[in-house]
């Protein structure tokens, strides 16, 4: 099978512009955790480089500090991918439920 992380099951999609947009989505993954979950978070980020950049280091940076804080496992696998002509997107996920659903 071919793998594809846009193939993966999502259970909510954010939709950044910046930073702030970041932190906030972050904040609510960790909220919302990765454990005990069949699905995982898509983040899109505009095309434009430089602000990509800070939102997909915020982001994975921030998941794996919020996890830490909260003691939970830090064990994420993710991906960065072009999604649309207008967007890039990461897809976040729990290396056990990826292990489940047989990737």
């Amino acid at each position: 099978m071919d793998f594809h992380p846009k193939n993966l099951p999502i259970l909510k999609t954010y939709v950044l512009k910046d930073e702030k947009d970041a932190s906030d989505a972050v904040k609510d993954m960790v909220k919302l955790g990765f454990e005990n979950r069949k699905e995982g978070f898509k983040v899109l980020m505009p095309k434009e480089s430089r602000v990509a950049k800070r939102i997909g280091y915020t982001v994975t940076t921030g998941v794996t500090q919020g996890l830490r804080q909260k003691n939970e496992i830090r064990d994420i696998k993710y991906w960065t991918y072009h999604h649309d002509k207008d967007h890039f997107a990461i897809v976040l996920i729990s290396s056990n439920t990826l292990t489940e659903l047989g990737f």
